[in-house]
């Protein structure tokens, strides 16, 4: 618990990734890559409960050596690549809660592909949600200004326009704001935001910065390119 709250942790890894087959159990810097994640989870001492929602029987075992819990395999219906974040730990909470015949105030997403996060960030995200009554805090990272929407393109009939017609007007990147990205380190979730709004990112919430280098694991050059950042280090 944290502040009187009950918190569950979610670690969403289905068995049907394209890029890389398997890729939540793929090897790591020596390890399953979920493994990463749970030991990460192993540091978070105000958690209440902390498994794996996955459709695959060897990822489950896996997450379970690792020292998540599988209380349930996920449905055919909830394990394509097409399924929102939002059903998925709809599905985590209701059965969680079924299981174990409490209520869970809060619940945290921890996706195995991001695997750079730090303890305290995972902290910090659940301490905001709960302190100042957010409906979901959200790590995000600052885009680039290359990359902001008002300078992106795209095709049309051959034809190049501007994605956002706000775009004609940019002269100098002084005309730019700061725009930010959801970069899949951590969400945290209120029940009530699940259950009532039917949503990750409610109506009011709010936003932790990362500043640090990540790669989220994608592909298998995102392996490769890993090997470059060392393996994790969640109190660095």
């Amino acid at each position: 618990m944290l502040f009187g709250k009950r918190i569950l942790a979610v670690v969403p890894a289905r068995g049907g990734s394209k890029g890389v087959p398997l890729k939540n159990i793929a090897l790591f810097h020596g390890r399953p890559l979920i493994e990463w994640t749970a030991e990460l989870v192993g540091t978070l001492e105000f958690l209440d409960r902390a498994i794996v929602s996955t459709d695959h029987e060897q990822i489950a075992n896996i997450a379970e050596k690792a020292g998540l819990k599988s209380p349930f395999l996920r449905p055919t219906d909830l394990s394509g690549d097409r399924v929102s974040d939002f059903a998925v730990l709809e599905h985590a909470l209701q059965e969680t809660e079924s299981a174990d015949k409490c209520k869970y105030d809060v619940v945290l997403m921890l996706q195995p592909t991001s695997p750079y996060r730090k303890t305290r960030e995972i902290y910090d995200v659940v301490d905001s949600l709960i302190r100042r009554n957010f409906d979901s805090v959200v790590t995000v990272s600052k885009t680039p200004l290359t990359f902001h929407p008002w300078k992106q393109f795209e095709i049309k009939d051959e034809r190049l326009e501007y994605f956002d017609p706000a775009g004609a007007s940019v002269i100098a990147r002084q005309d730019l704001s700061s725009t930010y990205y959801r970069n899949g380190v951590a969400y945290a979730v209120s029940r009530d935001c699940l259950i009532n709004q039917k949503k990750v990112i409610g109506s009011n919430s709010a936003p932790l910065l990362i500043h640090h280098d990540f790669i989220n694991i994608d592909s298998r050059e995102d392996f490769e390119k890993s090997e470059r950042l060392g393996p994790p280090d969640f109190a660095g």
